[in-house]
Parts: C-alpha cells; structure tokens; sequence
C-alpha cells in the first residue's frame, strides 16, 4: 500500500507527528483523494456517505503499523463529508473522523494572539462546546509554542496521547482541534511532547472552564454560553455604588469554612446553599459587598486559594460554572456587590499545572532570581512576556464578562513591583536601570486595569499593596497604576499594634494611632482587617485584645468604632463581627454557637449598627478619600489615651464627632471643642447595653456650651465611658 509514507505512518503510531492534518483525513495524494485514520485495535473501517449513511469504501489497513487505515476515494474529486464505520469484530458503530473539519480559530485570532494583544483570549483559547460544520462537539485550543506535539486525552479516548493530535496554527504557538460528540461535563487533559520527543506529565488547561474534584487534577469541559442574565438594574448602578464617595463596607469569606454541613461529613455549603445563607446574613448585618477569598480552582485546600492553578475554572468544591453565577446573580439581587482575590503574583509548581508547561519556562521566567518566591514555593509569571501578560489580563476581564464580578482584589502586588521582595542580595536579578523596581510587572498592572476600567464598566480594582510605592490608585494617566482603591496595610498594623499593648502603656504609642492620617488621602484607601490577621499564630482579633474577657470585648468594639469612623472604606473577615475567639481555621466552620453569648451577641449588633449609620450617614463615607472631609480636634492626649474628630459631609451641613477613650477609666465631664454651636446627638456608644457594654454614656445627646477648647469657641462636657468610642451628629434646624 502506497497511499502513507513509512515515516508518516510511523509518527502516527508512535504519536510522534507534528502535522496530523497533513496526513490523517482526507487528503490529495498524487492526484486523487486518499482517507487515513488512526484507530487502534479497530478490525474494519469503512467510510460511509455523512448524510444517507451508504458505504463508500473500505479502508485497508496498513501493513507495517497496522493501526493506521487508508484508501483511495474513487472516481471523486471534491471534498466531501463522510464517517467512519469500525468495527472490532464484535462491536460495530459509526463515529465522526476529526481529521476531516476545517480550523475554527480565525486569522484576527491569530494575530492577536501572536501580538499579545486578545483581549478575549477566553473565546478562542480552551474548550469549548460548539456546532462546527453542522456536528456537536468540543473544540480545544491550547499555547504550547515549544512543544513537538499537543493531543487531548481524556475518557473518550482511553487517555491515549496517540489519538486526537491537534493541529498547530502558524507561529502564534496556539494548537487546535474539533472533536465532535465531546459535551459539558467531560474531563481532560493536554498531553505534550517537547522539543526533544520528551514526554511531560499530563497537563490540565490553563483556560480550563472547570476541573475535577480535588486531589483529582483533570479540566471538565463546561459550557460557557447560555445563562441569561437577570441583574441589569445593578449592572446600571454599580458604578456609582462602587465609587470613592460611597459607602464601601466588605465581609471577607472564605467559602469553604464560613459554615458547614456537620451531619453531612462536615462539608461546606454550596453556591446554591451560600445563595440563601451567606447573602441573607450579609444582608442582615449592613455591609455592601462581600469578597470572596481565591475560587480559581486551586489544587491544596491548606493554600486558602492563594495558589491557584486553574485561573479561569471557578472551583468545583461548591458547585458549577453555573452554579457560581447563580450565586453571584443572587447577590446582585440583594443589591450586594461581589469582589474575588485575584492571584497573578505567583503560581505553584504542581506538574499538572502551567510549571513548564511545554517543556520550557513558558509561564515563569528560565532564572529562578527571576521566576521562584522563596515565600510561597510558588512560579513567577514573566509580566514582559506579551503571552503572559495577555493570559492575565484576559482572565481579569473573563471575570467581569463572564460572572459580573464588581471586583478583583489584587493579591499580594508588592511582591509584583518589587524583584528583590523577600529576596536576599544576590538572589535577585535588577532592571535594566540597576533597580530593584519590576518594570514589565508595573506595565503589566498598569494595562490590566486601563483595559478593565474601559472594558467592563462600574468595576473597581483593588491593591493588597504593603509599601508606599506612589500612586497604586492614582490613574493611570497621571503615571499611576490605576487600581481603584489600596488596602491601607500601615493603618491596620500600626492600630493593631496600639490596641494589643496594655491601655497602661498605650499613651507611650499614641502615634500609632494618628499617624495614619498623615498619609490617608494619599490613596483611595480601604481600612483591612482581613483573614491575614487571623492566622499563623496571631489570634482572633478578640484575642488580641488585652485584659479580662469583658475588657477584651471593650476594646474590640471601642476599635471597631474607631475603624468605622476613620477616613477610608471598610472590611471586616467574617468571624470578626461577632468577635470570634479562636484563631481561624480553614478545615472548620465558623464558631457560630458563640452567638449564645451576651458579648459576642453584642459585638454583632455593634457591627450592623456601625454599618447601618456608615451608609446612612454621608458624613461618615462621602469624603473618605479627601482631607476636608476630616478635622482632628484632639489628636495630643497622650497622657488620657483620648482621640477626637470631626468627620464631614459634602454639605458640610451634619458632621460627626468621634471621640475614643483607649483606657479603662471613665472620663467624666470631658471637654471637647465642637466647630459648631447646636445639640448634638449621640448616635453611637460602643458601651451601650445594647452591645452588652457598661451603659454608660450622655443620655442621648449634649448641648454646646459657649467655652472654647481646642481652638473652637463652641464645646460640649462629654462623659466617656472606659474604653469606648462615641459618635455625636449635630442636629439640623
């Protein structure tokens, strides 16, 4: 038989061709059409007539390698559609060829691609559920530029490399095939060969729409296309919702242990399940948003999410793809607003992941100066190459298109900007100035964010950004990086720092206090108390209050209004709001018994209530981020531990007082400069009875009185209750 070279039929075999489409299908070999398969351990193949099903001819099967057939088609010159009749001697059935259909990715594609530029690299790269040439199936595409060969391998080809090798498109790198009958909910995974014929561990997609169930690593094809969204009445004010001038309160969750199924093996809710649960509960303590700890599908549960593998797959362990979007349509439904932390710092080096992806540093950088944190035991994505920087940007907007996420909370982006984070001298390599600054990570963030805030409107981005880079919320026209807000990672460790000393000591850390507002409108910022405080070894928040268990509670919520009045928006990890006790932990539920308890009972009405009066109150949001919305009027007690000021409105027409007393001493007849003559109203007393506190306070409002104090000819004679904040608001004629 003539109709395959030796060489051809060999590298078919053994699953070595670089070129599959060249030879299997039909093709023109020496003027006439000639088929070729590969179908191991097939008896017979016969090719039938697509639409009447007739028989046209019998494959013969090849003498050297007996599992490649081929015939001539006679007395036929055009291309037709056909099928495949095999048989195995006992079983017979008819099966799609998927040699024989054209590409699907188009020539724009490609040149985006190539250029680095697909600013939806979702819809070409991946799987994706399609009709094709009038057939049903899966197309697959994945960028492997260095490797020899690339075929999909999964159940419905027993897993076998050698069959479905897909076609490589030009220089962009990118592979492609059609294979028809493939639908949602079928695993697989990419098999590479590397330059040298090398076989690599099987490798899950990186624009994978799902995975399999932990420890399991395969991508499950899902369908992308076909949820009619239902919340274009948040979708239309969400901009405005998520502005600086707003109130911004977030309750950051970790999924899988907010609470748990005890009789049901103690596993986590679902989407469906956290629909009702999470968002009634959000709903019920006042904040506006809820962030959502990594759910790209991620391989160890101890990682938290923060090592993902699967950026575009929402994980399994609560549900679907469409489940996810339930989810998020149903907050959006309760007018709550919805961010996810966002990993493109790092990436582990799990084999099934994108770690040599095709047998070279493809991902990552070759230097591991350059491409390994010593922090994490993690992959650096090279930001300067435009594939990389692509693949991540294109992510960012495949969350916002694709599930109307409001947000992505970006983590970790010191370790982004800087090439010597958490690197010892030497073990770091500098920019191309001597610097230690990340150009091609800061150009990176720098597009991310133009390309979001153009592409997907009323979003925002936000920065877990630890030094005092410049500018991390500043436009990107203006030389910034464009993020919408930063986390103020200064403030909470500095006010931490303040509240776990002994009130004793605390007049020897007054600053800690204060020096947050000589920088706080040098940024959009957002005040975090986040799940990184909870962990390896620190505590609860509760538990890093000093003194008795009462004196404990005081001074969480004396700190908790202090942090609701401070200028900046707010976020709380959820435990925190009802003062859990232990330190969190990933594998357990949230301690939600402890809610039998006066205290912690307390706190959580606290919390709603600080919530409530933040929204509701513009003096207290509208000028979070501008220094005329704030006034100190104390800011030097040192000695009494005392903090006073003045948060205004855009009218100026209702401000609020805020006075902390940080000691265990009531403070009676307090004098207090007010910039206003009125009654002022006492509209917060974190020791109220009603948050389980001592009752005391000033029976519900105080009258100015014509003696000056603090550079104002108006004040009031204030009772401050041991460790306590008070919020008064002067009221309107």
């Amino acid at each position: 038989m003539t109709y395959i070279s030796r060489r051809d039929a060999q590298a078919i075999q053994f699953g070595t061709h670089g070129n599959p489409y060249g030879v299997l299908g039909m093709q023109e070999w020496e003027g006439k059409l000639v088929i070729r398969v590969f179908i191991p351990s097939a008896a017979t193949v016969e090719v039938i007539d697509w639409e009447t099903g007739s028989s046209m001819v019998e494959l013969e099967r090849d003498p050297d390698y007996g599992d490649v057939f081929c015939n001539v088609i006679e007395n036929r010159s055009d291309w037709f559609a056909y099928k495949l009749r095999v048989s195995t001697g006992n079983h017979v059935w008819i099966q799609e060829d998927p040699y024989r259909f054209g590409t699907v990715i188009g020539e724009l594609d490609e040149y985006l691609l190539g250029e680095g530029t697909h600013h939806s690299l979702w819809k070409v790269l991946g799987a994706h559920v399609m009709t094709h040439q009038g057939v049903e199936g899966t197309h697959f595409a994945v960028w492997a530029p260095n490797a020899r060969r690339v075929s999909v391998v999964g159940n419905f080809n027993n897993w076998d490399g050698r069959l479905h090798l897909m076609r490589q498109r030009g220089v962009t790198g990118v592979w492609e095939i059609f294979l028809p009958g493939i639908s949602d909910g079928e695993p697989y995974k990419y098999e590479l060969l590397d330059r040298q014929g090398n076989l690599l561990p099987l490798k899950s997609d990186p624009v994978g729409f799902g995975s399999e169930h932990p420890p399991r690593t395969a991508s499950i094809v899902r369908k992308l296309d076909g949820h009619e969204w239902q919340d274009g009445d948040w979708m239309s004010k969400r901009g405005d919702l998520n502005s600086i001038d707003k109130p911004i309160s977030i309750y950051e969750v970790h999924l899988g242990s907010w609470k748990r199924v005890p009789d049901e093996g103690n596993r986590p809710l679902s989407y469906h399940e956290l629909s009702h649960e999470l968002i009634a509960y959000v709903k019920d303590m006042g904040f506006t948003h809820i962030e959502l700890m990594p759910i790209s599908e991620f391989p160890f549960d101890g990682s938290w999410g923060y090592q993902p593998i699967g950026l575009f797959a929402p994980t399994i362990r609560h549900g679907t793809l469409e489940e996810f979007r339930w989810f998020v349509e149903a907050c959006h439904a309760a007018d709550i607003g919805i961010l996810i932390d966002w990993v493109p710092g790092h990436f582990p080096e799990d084999i099934h992941g994108l770690g040599r992806f095709d047998g070279t540093a493809l991902y990552e950088h070759e230097d591991r100066r350059e491409g390994f944190h010593p922090d994490w035991n993690t992959l650096v994505y090279n930001f300067g190459r435009a594939e990389v920087a692509n693949f991540l940007s294109a992510n960012a907007l495949y969350w916002f298109k694709e599930f109307h996420i409001d947000g992505l909370r970006v983590d970790a982006v010191a370790s982004m900007l800087y090439r010597d984070y958490s690197r010892e001298d030497g073990q770091w390599v500098p920019n191309k100035d001597g610097g230690r600054e990340n150009y091609e990570a800061i150009d990176f963030l720098r597009n991310m964010n133009t390309i979001a805030y153009q592409e997907a409107e009323g979003i925002m981005t936000v920065a877990e950004e630890s030094t005092a880079f410049p500018g991390v919320s500043a436009p990107t026209s203006y030389g910034g990086l464009g993020f919408g807000f930063k986390w103020n990672m200064g403030w909470m460790n500095d006010t931490l720092r303040y509240m776990a000393q002994e009130p004793i000591h605390r007049k020897y850390h007054h600053h800690d206090m204060t020096f947050g507002l000589h920088y706080a409108f040098s940024e959009n910022f957002i005040l975090p108390l986040s799940h990184d405080e909870v962990v390896h070894g620190k505590g609860s928040l509760l538990d890093r209050m000093p003194g008795y268990p009462a004196d404990k509670f005081a001074n969480l919520r004396a700190y908790y209004g202090y942090m609701w009045a401070h200028p900046g928006k707010k976020l709380l990890f959820m435990g925190g709001e009802f003062g859990q006790g232990a330190e969190w932990n990933h594998n357990k539920s949230l301690d939600w018994h402890l809610l039998d308890h006066d205290f912690q009972r307390g706190v959580q009405s606290l919390v709603r209530e600080l919530n409530t009066l933040y929204r509701e109150t513009p003096a207290l949001h509208e000028l979070d981020t501008k220094p005329e919305g704030f006034q100190w009027i104390e800011v030097n007690a040192h000695e009494d531990s005392v903090f006073a000021w003045v948060r205004w409105g855009r009218d100026r027409a209702a401000p609020v007082l805020v006075v902390s007393n940080m000691t265990p001493v009531e403070r009676q007849e307090y004098r207090i400069g007010v910039p206003k003559p009125g009654k002022w109203n006492e509209i917060l007393n974190t020791d109220s009875s009603l948050y389980a506190g001592g009752g005391r306070g000033n029976l519900g409002f105080k009258e100015t009185e014509d003696t000056a104090s603090h550079g104002q000819t108006q004040s009031l004679s204030l009772t401050l209750p041991p460790l306590s904040t008070l919020y008064f608001q002067l009221e309107q004629a």
